[in-house]
């Protein structure tokens, strides 16, 4: 009898009491007991069945922002965790398809005759286009990898360039505050040049496909203190968003309809959209506020175009379609904003529930140049002036990990579609590619001469593209 009681303690010390909880925290079911010995393989059917998940879907699991990659009992003793205490286990829905990483460059276009500033794929990922410092942009021809179309029109530098959601419209912004729409089937400027703005434009975002279809309305931010709102069919600035008293630096159009501004004034202004008023100010940074990224960025901007290449025959189609993909990656929780500054610091913000931050991302020793949350909104990535490339929780903002390697500051940031993989392009002329399970560098990427302005990586995942001071166009494939 005491030998059988024995062997039932012995049993119970082997097991953890253990709590699955989604990203945001909720409990799924009670909390159990679970054997040691559980590994990922036994958690995703548990989680797949907990969920009613007809169609099962693969997931990572995570205690306390590190990946679990081996049984529960290893990690629990490797890590010393104790296991007097419930172990919340967090679950994380993981993109069905996976992403090859980039590890050549296909080819080096020429074209530009200056610098290229800005690269970016089309929301399907069938196009690309770029802007330069020789007032042109270019698309160019993913096929063939060769220019297809020089669209000229602006007097001086092209410093950004936006498609819509649903590829039909690409507009450029010059240095002279100046837009242009194009047409990118033929390459021509749709109407005359918008103007309104009286310096350069620093940000263009465009109304979400599940808020309108076909899209028209897009919003821009400049360095002369206003935010507008243009009418891409009327041809014209129809709302002046006023209020910053210094440059705007960048604007993004949310998927709830509301605009949120980031200006040198130190603060961040969310608008609404029918009006144009001012409804709330994020305040917190002590400095210049450089760049703004949205947790659902990634469905905003490719609208209702995801990896499976469906076409669509009507706006109405491709607004449902939008909407569905929107729900289904935003959940329950409010869009979550992130905000980077000269401060050295971050915030994170949820605009629609408080006007105070979430919390306060501090560890970069320069300035934060740009910052982006990954595809699945669980992770955001900040680039600095110190040379780093930092990874943080998407959902609490806490920091999970430092990738180091380049030896110049990191001037843009893209993810892969999965949300697996990060690409950074710097100022030492290199591209990297990062692995966020591993936290560590997956590919090494020279190749262009000199420094790496902007970089891209397309929805479809399989290509990047980037540009910089040497004028040419580079496209990498895996």
């Amino acid at each position: 009898m005491e030998a059988e009681v024995g062997e039932e303690s012995r049993e119970l010390n082997n097991n953890v009491m253990c709590q699955l909880a989604d990203p945001e925290g909720t409990p799924l079911g009670a909390s159990m007991y679970l054997p040691q010995s559980v590994g990922t393989k036994e958690l995703q059917q548990m989680v797949n069945k907990l969920l009613n998940n007809e169609e099962k879907l693969p997931y990572a699991f995570y205690i306390s922002d590190q990946e679990l990659v081996v049984q529960l009992g290893d990690y629990l003793h490797k890590k010393k965790v104790s296991v007097e205490k419930v172990v919340t286990i967090v679950y994380q829905p993981q993109a069905v398809f996976r992403i090859r990483p980039v590890n050549r460059c296909s080819s080096t276009i020429a074209g530009h005759t200056e610098a290229v500033l800005s690269v970016a794929f089309s929301p399907d990922g069938q196009q690309l286009a770029s802007g330069s410092g020789d007032t042109t942009v270019r698309l160019w021809d993913l096929n063939t990898q060769t220019p297809l179309f020089t669209c000229t029109g602006h007097k001086n530098w092209v410093l950004c360039i936006a498609w819509s959601p649903d590829g039909k419209h690409l507009v450029s912004g010059s240095k002279s505050g100046e837009l242009q729409c194009w047409d990118p089937l033929t390459g021509r400027p749709s109407g005359n040049l918008l103007t309104g703005h009286k310096k350069w434009i620093t940000g263009i975002s465009w109304e979400p496909a599940h808020l309108s279809s076909p899209c028209r309305r897009f919003v821009t931010s400049s360095k002369d203190g206003d935010a507008r709102i243009w009418d891409a069919t009327l041809r014209k600035s129809v709302i002046c968003l006023s209020g910053h008293t210094l440059a705007v630096t960048c604007v993004k159009w949310g998927g709830d309809g509301f605009i949120y501004t980031g200006s040198q004034d130190c603060t961040i202004k969310v608008w609404e959209t029918t009006q144009g008023k001012l409804i709330r100010e994020l305040k917190g940074h002590g400095h210049w506020v450089n760049t703004l990224a949205l947790s659902t960025e990634y469905v905003l901007r490719t609208g209702a175009f995801d990896h499976t290449r469906k076409q669509y025959s009507s706006p109405d189609e491709m607004k449902k379609a939008a909407l569905e993909r929107y729900n289904n990656m935003k959940g329950n929780a409010p869009e979550r904003l992130v905000s980077g500054s000269d401060d050295f610091t971050m915030f994170l913000w949820e605009p629609s529930v408080s006007k105070h931050p979430k919390t306060r991302m501090t560890g970069h020793q320069q300035l934060v140049n740009h910052v982006y949350f990954s595809p699945d909104g669980q992770w955001i990535a900040s680039a600095s002036f110190d040379k780093s490339v930092k990874l943080w929780n998407g959902i609490t903002g806490k920091f999970v990990a430092a990738f180091r390697g380049h030896v110049g500051p990191v001037y843009q940031i893209s993810w892969s579609a999965d949300s697996r993989l990060l690409l950074s392009g710097s100022k030492d002329s290199t591209l990297k590619v990062w692995d966020v399970r591993t936290q560590k560098l997956k590919q090494d990427l020279p190749g262009h001469a000199d420094e790496v302005f902007a970089v891209d990586w397309s929805p479809d995942g399989e290509k990047v593209a980037s540009g910089g001071r040497d004028r040419v166009l580079k496209l990498w494939m895996g």
